[in-house]
Parts: C-alpha cells; sequence; structure tokens
C-alpha cells in the first residue's frame, strides 16, 4: 500500500500529512473483521490516523468510539479526518498514553481494538517518531493486558493485529492474565506463503478457539483474495 498524502475509502478520506505510520493493510484487516456486534463502547489504542476509529463508526452506527495516540502529529491527522467524516459526534481522540489512560478513565468499554506497535528487540528507526509507532518499547505486551484488564467489560473483547510471531508471545501472556483467545484468523500475504499476520479476539471467558485461515491476494498475486473483497468491500473503492 503506497503512503499517499491521502487514502480515500468510500464513504471518508483519510489524510496522513503528520502521522509516522500512514494508512495499512493491517489496519484495514483489523477495523473490517473485529467484531462489532451489541458494541457501544470502544476504546481504539494507538488510532493513528484514525482509520479504525472509522472504520468501526461506518460499520456500527450505534457505536461511539474513543481513539487515544502517544504521537501528538498523530493526532492532528486524526482529529483533522474524524471532524471532516460523516460521524464526527461518535468518535473522540486524545493524546495520551495507553498507561495514563487505563489509570485514569472511570469507565468500561464492550472493545478494545489496536493496530499497536510490535517490534520488541530489533534496532530502532532513526527516525524517533516512526519508532514509537513500530516498537513496542513505550507500550509492552504487558502494559497492554494489564489495561485491557481494567478497562474491558466483563462481556467485551479485545482484538488486535501482531506478526505471527509477537502473536503467540501475547496469546501465552494474555492466558496467564486471565484473557482468553476467542478467535484467530491467520492471514498470507498469497495462498503459497505463510501466515506473517494474526489477527486475534480475547474475551475473560475461556471458550474453543475459532481458527481461520485466508490470503490477502489470490494465486495470481496481482489481485485481492474473495475472502479479503469481502472483508474490505464497504471501504475500499475499487471493490
Amino acid at each position: 500500500m503506497s503512503h499517499n498524502k491521502y487514502f480515500q475509502f468510500k464513504q471518508f478520506r483519510i489524510e496522513q500529512h503528520h502521522a509516522a505510520m500512514k494508512v495499512n493493510t493491517d489496519g484495514v484487516l483489523l477495523g473490517a473483521w473485529a467484531n462489532i456486534d451489541g458494541v457501544d463502547s470502544v476504546l481504539d489504542v494507538g488510532t493513528g490516523t484514525g482509520l479504525v476509529a472509522l472504520m468501526i463508526a461506518q460499520r456500527n452506527y450505534k457505536s461511539f468510539v474513543t481513539g487515544i495516540d502517544i504521537d501528538e502529529h498523530a493526532v492532528i491527522d486524526a482529529t483533522e479526518n474524524i471532524r471532516k467524516s460523516p460521524w464526527p459526534d461518535r468518535i473522540s481522540v486524545q493524546h495520551i498514553a495507553f498507561q495514563d489512560f487505563a489509570e485514569t478513565y472511570p469507565g468500561k468499554f464492550n472493545l478494545i481494538i489496536s493496530n499497536p506497535p510490535f517490534f520488541s528487540n530489533s534496532v530502532k528507526n532513526a527516525n524517533a517518531r516512526l519508532s514509537m509507532a513500530r516498537h513496542n518499547h513505550l507500550l509492552p505486551f504487558a502494559d497492554m493486558i494489564s489495561g485491557t484488564l481494567r478497562l474491558l467489560d466483563e462481556k467485551g473483547h479485545l482484538s488486535i493485529i501482531l506478526p505471527v510471531d509477537e502473536a503467540d508471545l501475547f496469546i501465552g501472556l494474555a492466558a496467564k492474565n486471565g484473557l482468553f483467545l476467542r478467535r484467530l484468523a491467520s492471514v498470507k500475504p498469497f495462498p503459497d506463503k505463510e501466515p506473517n499476520r494474526s489477527l486475534m479476539e480475547f474475551s475473560f471467558l475461556k471458550c474453543e478457539t475459532e481458527c481461520t485461515v485466508f490470503s490477502v491476494y489470490n494465486e495470481t498475486k496481482a489481485n485481492y483474495s474473495q475472502e479479503f473483497m469481502l472483508l474490505a468491500r464497504d471501504f475500499y473503492l475499487k471493490l
């Protein structure tokens, strides 16, 4: 996905002049895949340009979404994108770290959703803001889980996307803290490749995990797969 200054979706437009992390396939996958049935209150952790928050607002007209991000430049983009969207009264954005938000917010959420930073031990990018967006030194998995335990409604769920190796670590740590994997979608870039992303849904209820596998592109490696088109058809202009 190219890093244009803006990305036009069917019902909203993402301007991305300031945010370090631009619109990407991970965000689209998460926003389209997350279960929003019966969801009224949503927390989007690391909202970036506001992409996932806007997708959730489009999919569920009853939901109110709170987006938070530690990067003030991303918040500038998100705030403007939301202001110009059809749903400015149902999305709010705050410039705050997740840890601080979890300690001070008095309520609970039906859904916590995040396309979080995930690199743990790799060399950090020389661009400090890009490093902050990609590396989890400011939001370790342990903090993500402990904050979720504090903020998630007892019948709510956490939806998150991670690379496969990091996902395995997160699943194990979550289970140790009473958050159990309810849904898992393993995502391949192409049908003949191994999965490189894991879409995950966690809840407080321990149950059998519903597992699926699909690829973003089909066998031609030039066109989207039927599964991806089904997910993204309400958002991408050409679908």
